[in-house]
């Protein structure tokens, strides 16, 4: 993933609807940002209301402080997250969702909503997990 969007993607001429089939497109980096692992969850995170980076970080599982400044950092970019800094110290800094970023958190949250209500179907064709012959009977 890029640190900020590329030269062809800022000198792009501003369009009443992108065209996600093409290539060229810039509407792929915001598709790229929005439905990343850490993109989506972010979006999910902040639909509950303002959050401080450690509590998102706490809030996320699995998400590196390094992954989640990026994310974050691509989610302002697109207008989607506001970063509000306040001259304190220590310092403070929240994060909250746009109203562009409230419409798009609000559709993530019906495919999240969808794949968690689904994941019996969806893992019942998933291969079995090998049997551990190096565990006790009885323990998995």
């Amino acid at each position: 993933m890029s640190e900020a969007p590329g030269p062809a993607i800022l000198d792009a001429p501003l369009c009443e609807r992108g065209d996600l089939l093409a290539a060229a497109c810039p509407s792929r980096e915001v598709l790229r940002h929005l439905t990343s692992r850490w993109g989506l969850l972010v979006m999910i995170a902040l639909q509950s209301g303002t959050h401080r980076f450690s509590d998102l970080k706490r809030r996320i599982g699995g998400v590196s402080e390094r992954m989640l400044a990026q994310t974050l950092q691509w989610l302002e970019q697109d207008g989607m997250v506001t970063r509000t800094a306040y001259p304190v110290v220590p310092p403070r800094v929240d994060y909250s969702l746009t109203p562009l970023g409230h419409e798009a958190a609000e559709r993530m949250r019906a495919l999240a909503d969808w794949i968690e209500i689904n994941l019996p179907q969806i893992s019942a064709g998933w291969p079995a997990p090998p049997v551990r012959s190096d565990l006790p009977d009885g323990e998995a």
